[in-house]
């Protein structure tokens, strides 16, 4: 009798359908490599998992980076346990290809006040999800981050 040697059998978005509805994330592609990402927000295609939507992403096998226009403290949804044992799970069967072709995730923070405190949380972030979160003063700043990342120009997380 043989053992099985084959790899451990990779999570997928359909592995998560009993997801909370709760998760609701809007993703927009149309400019990419720049995905602008909403949480808390409806999302173009009710019904589906924000996995699938990332899945897809990921599945381009192209380099992409994430921008988030919400407030950083204020914005921030509350994940339920069920919610974030779903993510952390689908994160780590994930995680090659998140290090792979997400860049950095960028988030625009006007206010210096939130941007500071930020620093510390953009560390373990990257611990997270295994790539940089970065922080901008506006758009402008943002989308200069965007082209020096595109460029192949490192950046430091929790850069302000």
């Amino acid at each position: 009798m043989d053992a099985d040697v084959s790899s451990p059998k990779r999570e997928t978005a359909s592995d998560f359908h009993h997801v909370p509805e709760s998760i609701d994330v809007l993703i927009d592609t149309t400019q990419f490599p720049l995905v602008w990402m909403q949480i808390a927000a409806p999302s173009n295609k009710p019904g589906d998992s924000p996995f699938a939507e990332f899945e897809a992403l990921l599945a381009r096998k192209e380099v992409f980076i994430l921008l988030h226009e919400e407030d950083l403290v204020e914005g921030e949804h509350e994940h339920c346990s069920e919610e974030m044992e779903q993510t952390s799970l689908w994160m780590k069967s994930h995680k090659d290809e998140l290090r792979a072709f997400v860049k950095a995730s960028i988030h625009i923070e006007p206010s210096t006040a939130k941007r500071l405190p930020s620093k510390a949380l953009a560390v373990a972030y990257e611990k997270f999800w295994g790539y940089p979160m970065l922080i901008a003063a506006t758009k402008e700043e943002a989308l200069a981050m965007v082209q020096k990342l595109l460029a192949g120009e490192p950046l430091k997380a929790g850069m302000l």
